[in-house]
Order: structure tokens, then C-alpha cells, then sequence
């Protein structure tokens, strides 16, 4: 669901042994969305489809965008004998330009754990949230759910922390996080100067529990989701004692008595509308 780099660390199979929960944990955010049978929705950094086909089963098309070329091959596999729904490799950072891009095409936009992604490199935030507008037809809805102000902060300050202790300054380490998490008013701010009104919006804090798959867990989180921190160092040594030093320091910390681990999860939800 990352933006589109040198290196695609994102497969079907590490996802889902890593952080199957997301598409799972996604409620609320369906139920803001509220897909009709009329709708035509775009879906931004759609991963590997599920989502996007769950939408499908309640609207009349879908089109899901995503940079990763590993999750568009395996939304295609798993969904693409649907009728009216598309998936395509998009780097959703320059989606403002792109010719695919139909003005007013659509009546809603979605957006699941994506935008914490996208939104990372910051001369690029205000021209998604204008494309999202420009896709829109007039009063559409954009609704999306992201990490926000605070979230996984614990494991963002190990990985920090271990990536300095690998022998790269602090500077070099923030440059190296792929997450944009904002505040509530912060975004509000944004969609404001892209065209948009927002509806309602919220932050919430939700703890979330790891996968226990082998693959999975905590080392699996950080190999997936901080791959772009890990990436910083110049030598496979040096990144798994990176990611040894993660699971070291917050053993004790995001571990429970039952043996589970959970992270400090802060969801940024948002309904907002295009401006009439």
C-alpha cells in the first residue's frame, strides 16, 4: 500500500501473516462509507483487493489503485473474474496528473490504511487529496481510514532507535520513516485547501493485536511495515540487528500475560465531501 519505490516489499503472503487484521478491523469505516447499489467508487491503495471486492458486492463498479505491482498481480488473481471491477498499478502520489485519472467520474472515494503511505513524501500530500477531489463528481464523498497523530508510536520510537544504533544519524533515520500520521485538525486543514468540507471526522485510540502467525508477529510487522527503515542500513547484518534490538526492547512492553503482543494502533477516520 506504499507508494511506488525502488524496492516492492509488499506480497500477498507477507501481509497476511503480518497484519491480516487490517482488512478485518474495518467496521466503522464501511459503515461512514455506506456503498449503494449506484455507486462508482475508487478505491486508493487498495492492497490486495479484499477490500475492494467486499465493496463490489454493494456498488455498481470499483476501480481499486495501488503502487505496489505484487498486490495488484494478486488483487487481479483473486477478484478479477468479477464483473465491473478493475484494478491498476498507480502511484497514487501523482495521480493528479495521471491521464487514467476521469474527472467527476466518481460518486465516492475510499481509502483503507493507505494514506499514511501516500501522504509520506510532503511535496506531493496536497496534490492526492486534489486528485481524490478532481475524481469526485460534485457533493461525492471521500472517506478514509489512516494512521493518525501517536500511532504504533512505541515501535516507531524502537525502530528510531535501532536504526541510530546501527550507526546512522537521527536525521537519516526520521528521512527514513514511510509514515505521514497527522493530526485530526491537521487533516481537516488539508481537505479543506483541496476543495473538500468535512463531514465528520475522528481519532481513536485502538490497540491492536498481532498476528501469531510464523511468519508474522512483531519481527514480521517490522520487516514488512518498517522496510523502508530497514533499507536505511547498508547490509543485511545490520538490519537484522535492527530488527532484533525492536523485539528486545518492546518484548516488555507490548506484551501481555497471555503471551499476545499489541500495538497502540491511533485510527484517523474522515467523511468529507466535495464542495457543490
Amino acid at each position: 500500500m506504499s507508494p511506488l519505490e525502488s524496492k516492492d516489499h509488499w506480497t500477498q503472503q507477507a501481509y497476511s501473516a503480518s497484519a491480516s487484521f487490517v482488512p478485518q478491523l474495518t467496521s466503522k469505516i464501511f459503515a461512514w462509507l455506506d456503498p449503494q447499489a449506484a455507486d462508482i467508487i475508487l478505491d486508493l491503495g487498495c492492497g490486495d483487493g479484499s477490500l475492494t471486492a467486499k465493496l463490489k458486492a454493494c456498488c455498481a463498479s470499483v476501480v481499486g489503485y495501488d503502487a505496489s505491482r505484487n498486490f495488484i498481480d494478486a488483487a487481479r488473481d483473486a477478484h478479477g473474474a468479477l464483473s465491473n471491477i478493475a484494478f491498476d498499478v498507480q502511484d497514487c502520489r501523482y495521480l493528479e496528473n495521471s491521464p487514467e485519472l476521469e474527472p467527476e467520474k466518481y460518486t465516492k472515494v475510499f481509502s483503507n490504511a493507505a494514506l499514511h503511505w501516500i501522504l509520506t513524501d510532503p511535496s506531493t500530500r496536497q496534490s492526492v487529496l486534489r486528485a481524490a477531489c478532481k475524481a469526485l463528481k460534485p457533493g461525492g464523498a471521500f472517506v478514509f481510514e489512516m494512521g493518525g497523530a501517536g500511532n504504533v508510536a512505541e515501535v516507531h520510537a524502537a525502530l528510531l532507535a535501532a536504526i541510530v544504533h546501527q550507526g546512522l544519524s537521527i536525521e537519516t533515520a526520521r528521512e527514513a520513516s514511510p509514515w505521514f500520521f497527522p493530526s485530526e485538525e491537521t487533516m481537516r486543514v488539508m481537505l479543506a485547501q483541496a476543495g473538500f468540507e468535512v463531514e465528520k471526522s475522528e481519532l481513536e485510540y485502538r490497540p491492536t493485536m498481532l498476528t501469531a502467525e510464523r511468519e508474522g508477529g512483531l519481527e514480521g510487522w517490522v520487516r514488512l511495515m518498517g522496510a523502508r527503515f530497514l533499507d536505511a542500513l547498508q547490509s543485511e547484518k545490520l538490519k537484522e540487528a535492527a530488527v532484533t534490538e525492536v523485539g528486545d526492547v518492546l518484548k516488555t512492553v507490548i506484551g501481555r500475560d497471555d503471551g499476545t503482543m499489541w500495538l497502540g494502533y491511533v485510527r484517523l477516520r474522515v467523511l468529507a465531501r466535495k464542495r457543490q
